[in-house]
């Protein structure tokens, strides 16, 4: 029963916003990845999955907050049934690791997708990366690090607008990156960012 509606949902998502997938640094595979992608839209999270082919979404699991999309009993399955998204706590207790469900996935062999600013930029610029990235790098070594640059997103879904204005958004996936050898948290991240700062058309 879920899987005809999660295809409702990315037809959706398709017909509202487009949704285009540019591959420029890599190919569709289903070789495991991180996707970490600019977040400048409540609609950034549906926007990647509709873009990625079934046999890739199929392995796929966006990492949500769940302060947001676990509010209510619409979001929480849109999430959870209709993305299989995994729910992570942005302020969690201390002591807990909030990224314990994403690593659980990466456990698993499937892929993950992360926003790692955090939170909705202005969509004008980029926010700094914050360190779950580096950690994930760093744990799992052999899973690929795929950038991923999403343009007009914070035009079809402004902060704070309820209505979605039909403009066509892409989704460009960049080359493969890696954590290197010695490199610190704070060059990685740097690095990391500016490899989706890299595919800005």
């Amino acid at each position: 029963m879920t899987a005809p509606i999660r295809r409702a949902l990315i037809l959706l998502v398709r017909f509202l916003v487009g949704a285009r997938a540019d591959w420029r640094g890599c190919a569709p595979s289903t070789t495991q990845r991180i996707y970490f992608a600019n977040h400048g839209s409540h609609l950034d999270t549906v926007a990647v999955m509709a873009a990625l082919p079934w046999s890739l979404r199929r392995l796929t699991h966006p990492v949500a907050a769940r302060d947001y999309w676990g509010r209510n009993a619409v979001l929480r399955w849109i999430a959870e049934v209709g993305l299989r998204a995994v729910l992570i706590d942005r302020k969690p207790v201390r002591g807990d690791d909030p990224l314990a469900p994403a690593a659980a996935v990466l456990d698993r062999g499937r892929s993950i997708l992360i926003f790692p600013e955090g939170t909705r930029g202005s969509g004008e610029e980029m926010g700094p990366f914050r360190g779950g990235l580096h950690r994930m790098a760093a744990r799992f070594p052999e899973v690929e690090l795929i950038p991923v640059h999403l343009d007009n997103l914070q035009r079809i879904l402004p902060k704070g607008s309820l209505l979605i204005v039909p403009i066509t958004c892409t989704a460009r996936f960049g080359a493969p990156i890696r954590l290197e050898p010695g490199e610190d948290k704070g060059a990685f991240l740097r690095r990391a960012r500016q490899s989706v700062m890299d595919l800005v058309a």
